[in-house]
């Protein structure tokens, strides 16, 4: 009786005030990691660390329509979260266009300056990954915020990766390799929250 109860009773992303309060954090802290990021990777000429600050801004408006549509019905979330799979798709598609134009111009990063904001960037998304772990497997809505939260820590530490080669090689190909690496994330991660909403919209 009492595990039925626990399985009926249990909150669900949409009445769970936790699962709210930790978008928002996450919400703010994408927003102002946005900003730094991009501007260290202007000031550090690197590919890869503007790229993952797209990264951050795309979370932001994730979480963003993840709360505006909680509580909605299974066909408004799936049509939210299908524009959101696109917009992923658009950040990875621009980080490819960048990363062409950069590979022919020869940019060489600042690596000192890469490292010390990749660091900072890959505190905040384990952070936040870390506090949506336990809502990872709900619909595609819920599941695009975990999707995107982690791909964006793993980002982070191929970025710290870039600027270590970067140092050692004195040149802008493990940027580049890197940028190459965060261009695939958002693309296939927009494959499986397309996959996935249009599913939902389909048996809505």
């Amino acid at each position: 009786m009492s595990a039925d109860c626990c399985s009926c009773c249990a909150p669900t992303p949409a009445t769970d005030p936790r699962f709210r309060r930790v978008l928002w954090v996450a919400l703010v802290l994408n927003a102002v990691m946005f900003g730094v990021e991009f501007a260290g990777g202007l000031a550090a000429r690197s590919v890869s660390l503007t790229a993952d600050s797209l990264d951050f801004l795309a979370d932001a408006a994730n979480y963003a329509v993840s709360l505006a549509v909680l509580g909605m019905s299974l066909r408004a979330r799936a049509r939210a979260t299908l524009a959101k799979g696109l917009s992923l798709g658009a950040v990875g598609v621009w980080v490819s266009a960048t990363l062409v134009w950069n590979l022919f111009h020869g940019t060489v990063p600042r690596a000192e300056l890469m490292g010390a904001v990749g660091l900072l960037a890959l505190a905040v998304n384990a952070g936040v990954a870390m506090a949506l772990y336990r809502w990872r497997d709900g619909d595609a809505n819920v599941r695009s915020v975990w999707l995107c939260s982690r791909n964006d820590a793993i980002g982070n530490l191929v970025v710290l990766v870039a600027a270590l080669g970067v140092w050692g090689s004195a040149s802008g190909w493990p940027d580049l390799a890197v940028a190459a690496i965060l261009a695939w994330l958002p693309l296939s991660a927009a494959v499986k929250i397309v996959r996935q909403s249009l599913g939902e919209l389909r048996t809505a």
